[in-house]
């Protein structure tokens, strides 16, 4: 599993109200120590130049803002980079999940996790968001061949389980 502190990125101390769908710019005000009104700012940028299509009007009500989120798209990936941002991908076309929202599973120091439908900050093994987006944990069986056992482990008559967090990570972004 993995620990979770509230963290808003500065959201309400730069005079934004209410809850949004602001995962994008408050995790990476959060990994990258800037400035929220100024991140969410250059993310509205970017939207603001986007072709403005069904499927963005639909999820976004129409608005080129960064409240409802942003569309991971080349100007975006562009975005990061000039952050300082590399991404590491951690799943691949017919994989399935490889590493999951775990702090077992994920690097030290300070990343943005690409979640389905959500990015949040974690920083060495610990989410910072408004709420904590891991899901159940669940277990993997493999043949028990005497193998020592990690932390996670466990043996029964199904060979070593194995504890992992519920919900996959696509990839991240790090420093």
């Amino acid at each position: 599993m993995i620990a979770h502190v509230y963290n808003d990125g500065g959201r309400a101390a730069a005079g934004f109200k209410g809850n949004a769908g602001d995962c994008v710019a408050r995790a990476i005000a959060i990994v990258a120590g800037r400035s929220y009104a100024t991140v969410y700012a250059e993310l509205a940028e970017i939207n603001a130049k986007m072709r403005l299509t069904t499927a963005r009007k639909r999820r976004t009500g129409g608005k080129r803002s960064a409240r409802n989120g942003i569309f991971v798209t080349q100007p975006f990936k562009d975005y990061m980079g000039g952050l300082g941002f590399r991404w590491v991908p951690t799943m691949r076309i017919g994989e399935g999940c490889t590493v999951h929202l775990d702090a077992a599973e994920l690097p030290g120091g300070r990343i943005v996790c690409r979640l389905s439908r959500h990015l949040t900050a974690v920083i060495d093994g610990v989410v910072h968001d408004t709420y904590n987006p891991a899901r159940g944990t669940s277990y993997t069986f493999e043949p028990d061949r005497g193998q020592p056992l990690k932390a996670n482990q466990g043996r029964n008559e199904n060979g070593v389980w194995t504890e992992v967090g519920g919900r996959c990570v696509y990839g991240y972004w790090t420093l």
